[in-house]
């Protein structure tokens, strides 16, 4: 089972009205691995995991073009069912962004939007999401208490348990460490490495360190283009691209 395509990117061109910000991407994202994107500021890195679930269909005036398949199916045209593709992928945002409900309102939301009434289901839903996120020990005995009374870090965990509970097959990182402390990083570093036992996860970060610790994959863009790909060890420590060594060696960027 090893290196199964999950997620197939052929030739994807975006544009917000007439700017060309991504140029030509394809590449594979597999299965059960973590893939990291990374690059500077402003080079698409946000943009391109957004089509993973079509959130860039929010934005108005942007187009697309080419082909993402998921599961062998081409997830951009029209006919997708957008909101089952954003129950297969899940999204994991840069600030936490816990709704101002109790702590098990928050992760049993999504099962009650998709009109699951099972009280009994929920209540195991939400003890197992706590436990992949690795926060029920912290939070067991006070499930009632409003979520915004968490520390940063626990309401990042806690943005992940309310991912887990709709049971997606991917799991997008859009740089979920920016607004935490060294401590709470190496948790959901930690983390990240024990759910892609059972997700596909791909991770943009800014962060180079963090990309060399958790990641199998790496992709590096730069002015929307796809400038080298491949297995994380090998192109932090032998890239084949020149402009790959200087974004890491700190030339730019």
């Amino acid at each position: 089972m090893d290196n199964v395509v999950h997620i197939k990117v052929s030739k994807v061109n975006f544009f917000y009205g007439k700017t060309h910000v991504l140029k030509n991407i394809s590449m594979d994202i597999y299965k059960n691995k973590v893939t990291a994107i990374i690059g500077p500021s402003g080079c698409g890195k946000s943009t391109f995991i957004r089509l993973f679930n079509r959130m860039n269909d929010l934005i108005p005036n942007t187009k697309v073009e080419g082909h993402i398949y998921l599961d062998g199916e081409d997830i951009l045209l029209t006919k997708t069912d957008v909101v089952n593709l954003r129950r297969k992928v899940g999204m994991v945002f840069q600030k936490p962004n816990p709704f101002p409900k109790s702590i098990f309102r928050n992760i049993s939301y999504g099962l009650e939007v998709n009109n699951i009434k099972d009280r009994k289901f929920i209540e195991e839903r939400v003890i197992e999401s706590l436990k992949k996120a690795a926060l029920w020990e912290e939070v067991k005995g006070r499930l009632n208490d409003n979520a915004l009374m968490l520390s940063g870090g626990q309401q990042q965990r806690l943005c992940i348990a309310r991912c887990l509970t709709v049971e997606p097959e991917v799991i997008l990182f859009d740089e979920p460490c920016a607004s935490l402390d060294p401590i709470s990083t190496k948790k959901i570093e930690e983390l990240i490495t024990e759910l892609k036992k059972n997700y596909t996860i791909v991770i943009v970060t800014h962060n180079m360190q963090q990309a060399a610790r958790i990641s199998d994959y790496t992709a590096f863009l730069y002015l929307g283009e796809l400038v080298e790909y491949g297995i994380t060890e090998k192109l932090f420590t032998v890239p084949e691209n020149p402009k790959t060594e200087e974004y890491l060696s700190g030339k730019f960027g």
